[in-house]
């Protein structure tokens, strides 16, 4: 009985102070929660006003440059190469020797080649003496017709035999010259394939590769619906390309910087590699301190488009709800009204807005943790604007 006794009497002591703590918490008399004198304020929040404007668009790849023209050298003949003529990694001129292959064989082709043209021109002259010594003994019908056809026959063969001589020599020249292997470009010449010794067969063993770098070509590959999306865009008057589609274009190096130069967008091919479905594009920039190296891997960015009329609305505006990407628009009677929105592409650090958004609305930008559609907010000091589209910064 006496533990009963107890709780009777703690509960005789407390109850007191739980009513009035219940009555403090209770709301006001004559209003409710939120209202002037009671509950909490309206949430504070910021906002910037839409506008429409011509947002400069930019288009960025993973790319790889390319010399402008690669060239392989390849011996023409067959021999032993006899010599390396020209340094490693170093600029050779067009027309300057690279190689030579030991000239010796070719040197004694030359000469024989050489020899049986001397003994076809004197067949020849032979034959014309006999043909010349003929006709007037034909006139005097000493011979026959078929004798002094027989003769011209002859002049006409050792002819023959002389242009074909002729021809063997030009070969065997063709051939010598053949032994000194020159650069077809003016470029920088990778390393030596081959070694001084070593049989060359001819075309089939590569000596090494020229590469004209100035100007330099920049290789990238725009996707299949990449171009459909933009092709889409143009349709509906939401983006208007440069003149004659011809697009400036930057490099961005592997450490971020960009390249001191600008390159046009010169090349799109029409077909579609089946293999990575992407269509190939190329863009020609000047390389004249070669920076640029062939084969580095870069990022390109295509810049001269505009989006006309844009509407952008900066990117923590814009939330994510399972039926899509929507924003708090602040109502007539300053309450957070829910948009949803069709957000289309970046512009620097903001969406760009296709359907949803009209100029002259109230977005809210900061504070839409704190609000709920419907709740009533104060707009406080106005959030800075998104900041216009600019080209890149010359490095």
């Amino acid at each position: 009985m006496k533990p009963l006794r107890f709780r009777r009497r703690l509960i005789q002591l407390l109850l007191p102070g739980l009513m009035v703590l219940i009555a403090g918490c209770s709301p006001p008399a004559g209003g409710p929660p939120g209202a002037q004198g009671g509950g909490m304020p309206p949430a504070q929040v910021s906002v910037i006003t839409t506008e429409q404007r011509d947002v400069p668009v930019r288009y960025e790849y993973v790319a790889q440059t390319a010399g402008y023209r690669e060239v392989e050298v390849r011996a023409r003949v067959t021999g032993i190469l006899q010599q390396r003529s020209y340094r490693e990694g170093a600029v050779v001129n067009k027309g300057q020797s690279l190689f030579t292959i030991d000239p010796a064989p070719f040197q004694v082709a030359l000469a024989k080649a050489e020899a049986e043209l001397s003994v076809a021109e004197v067949r020849l002259a032979q034959a014309k003496r006999e043909l010349a010594r003929l006709k007037p003994v034909l006139e005097a019908r000493a011979i026959s017709q078929k004798e002094m056809d027989d003769s011209a026959s002859a002049e006409q063969v050792a002819g023959a035999e002389v242009q074909s001589a002729r021809a063997r020599v030009n070969e065997a020249k063709l051939n010598l010259s053949y032994t000194r292997v020159e650069s077809p470009i003016t470029g920088i010449a990778s390393r030596a394939a081959v070694s001084e010794g070593a049989l060359v067969s001819g075309p089939n063993v590569l000596l090494t590769t020229v590469t004209q770098t100035d100007p330099m070509y920049v290789i990238f590959g725009i996707s299949d619906r990449e171009h459909l999306a933009l092709r889409r865009d143009v349709d509906l008057g939401q983006l208007k390309l440069p003149a004659d589609r011809k697009f400036q274009a930057r490099v961005k190096l592997s450490d971020g910087s960009l390249y001191d130069g600008v390159g046009a967008l010169n090349f799109t091919d029409v077909r579609v590699n089946t293999q990575t479905g992407t269509s190939e594009s190329r863009a020609e920039f000047s390389n004249k301190n070669n920076t640029l190296r062939s084969g580095e891997f870069v990022r390109i960015v295509l810049e001269g488009a505009l989006r006309p009329g844009a509407i952008v609305v900066p990117q923590r505006a814009v939330l994510e709800s399972p039926k899509g990407k929507f924003v708090y628009v602040v109502s007539a009677d300053n309450k957070a009204e829910a948009r949803p929105v069709e957000a289309g592409a970046w512009a620097d650090d903001g969406w760009v807005i296709h359907s949803g958004l009209k100029a002259g609305e109230r977005v809210i930008v900061d504070g839409v943790m704190k609000i709920g559609p419907g709740a009533p907010v104060q707009i406080a000091a106005p959030a800075a604007p998104v900041a216009p589209a600019t080209p890149a910064a010359k490095k």
